[in-house]
């Protein structure tokens, strides 16, 4: 690993504190913006993220409709919400009464219109446009005017999802992180047209709902998934380069995360976006979804797993690997592997920052240590980037850049190996919309 300088636990501890202090901060608010009253909230999905959601809300003391579209899915969702609920308990984590004053909380429903009085309104539901879309749009005509109508969209387009409605103003994204009652990050997504007390609102009920809070802009996967994109792309590249998913694995826990990105695709599931027959991007994938190999669930993924989950290197996935790709075993060092995932993280953070699409550096590390278990002694992408310094990410770049355009050096990385700087102390205007662009102009 290239030279680095290696701060002191205090040093990380305060930059840490400061960091997650100033995400609170939104730079252009009004002064004495007066917040929306959020007494009753709607969520549409009982799933797995609509579930989660909705218990911070029942924890937190507020009323809670839950929307689904059969009776089979709203059972299912409220009992596993039970069952968590009983668990926590079972913990000591709160009273067993405590359990049934949640649970009272929650108001389960096939009928949309019972969301007509809701304050604030979420939709959970799977990554569809065309979906999340149609049902924006029947929101519109439902859900009282002053609402908040928010989407629990991991990475699509909030504006147009937006422009489904009449009242584009009142639309914002709410991304919770899963298991979303688990989590401590939400990202709040600002779209185009999102009203400033709609972002004011949000940060507040944030709190409430004890969330550490991030204010972001609308891009593809917003910023805590635009940058995880880059860790997996490299790390995929690196499978046809002849290294295997259990090196790469190995480099990213040695780095500090506690699983790297095919222990966590086994742990996800490999037949997220896949199905039967299909040909995706991922042809390693395909071919070991084709075998049945389709994670911890099936006893194999990346990974054979015995009957206690515990995971070995594969050799059926070795062999396929060598198949699919044709590559010579590689002999890169784990340093090597560390530097190839990680350096792109850094350098597409800070084309986030040219693009405006963060507030501040830190917010950026804010979102990766709460959201993503980024290593707390390496302080997030940006402080890791002071750490190891401008110039060495750059050689890795300017390397990975010549390979695939994708991956360029951002303009400013280059600045800063010239000019020297920090990282965490960039400043390239902060969050623009076209709506807050639009009101300083007039």
């Amino acid at each position: 690993m290239t030279e680095m300088t290696v701060p002191t636990k205090d040093e990380v501890s305060a930059y840490v504190g400061q960091a997650g202090k100033l995400a609170w901060e939104i730079p252009g608010l009004p002064e004495g913006l007066q917040l929306r009253p959020i007494g009753k909230v709607g969520i549409i999905g009982a799933g797995t993220m609509g579930g989660g959601i909705a218990m911070n809300f029942a924890t937190a003391g507020y009323p809670v409709t839950i929307v689904e579209t059969k009776q089979e899915a709203l059972e299912r969702g409220l009992g596993v919400v039970r069952k968590n609920y009983q668990r926590s308990a079972d913990k000591g984590r709160f009273p067993q009464d405590e359990v049934e004053a949640r649970m009272g909380r929650l108001t389960g429903t096939l009928d949309f219109s019972d969301l007509a009085d809701c304050d604030l309104v979420i939709e959970a539901v799977f990554e569809n446009m065309d979906i999340k879309k149609e049902i924006f749009a029947n929101l519109d005509k439902t859900v009282k005017q002053g609402a908040i109508l928010a989407t629990n969209t991991s990475g699509l387009n909030i504006d147009e999802i937006a422009a489904a409605t009449a009242r584009p103003q009142d639309v914002i994204g709410l991304h919770f992180f899963s298991p979303a009652n688990v989590m401590k990050l939400l990202e709040i997504v600002r779209a185009d047209e999102t009203a400033d007390d709609v972002v004011a609102t949000s940060m507040d009920v944030a709190k409430k709902i004890n969330k550490i809070a991030a204010l972001v802009g609308v891009c593809p996967g917003f910023v805590g998934n635009r940058i995880l994109r880059q860790r997996q792309m490299q790390a995929n590249k690196l499978l046809y380069a002849g290294v295997m998913p259990w090196d790469i694995d190995a480099a990213i826990n040695q780095f500090g995360f506690r699983m790297g990105p095919y222990q966590m695709s086994d742990l996800a599931g490999l037949d997220i976006g896949w199905s039967k027959g299909a040909t995706t991007a991922n042809p390693i994938r395909d071919a070991l979804c084709e075998m049945d190999r389709r994670g911890q669930k099936t006893g194999a993924g990346y990974y054979d797993y015995d009957a206690e989950r515990n995971r070995q290197p594969s050799p059926v996935t070795e062999k396929v690997i060598r198949e699919v790709t044709g590559a010579e075993p590689s002999t890169m060092t784990r340093d090597e592997i560390i530097e190839t995932c990680i350096f792109p993280m850094i350098n597409e953070a800070v084309k986030l920052l040219e693009e405006n699409k963060a507030q501040r550096a830190s917010d950026i590390d804010v979102i990766w240590l709460n959201g993503y278990g980024w290593p707390t002694d390496k302080g997030g992408p940006m402080f890791f980037g002071d750490m190891v310094g401008p110039k060495a990410v750059l050689e890795r770049m300017e390397k990975l850049g010549a390979e695939d355009p994708a991956f360029s050096p951002a303009e400013t990385l280059r600045k800063l190996a010239a000019e020297g700087g920090k990282f965490t102390e960039l400043d390239l205007g902060g969050l623009k919309t076209a709506g807050t662009e639009k009101r300083k102009a007039g």
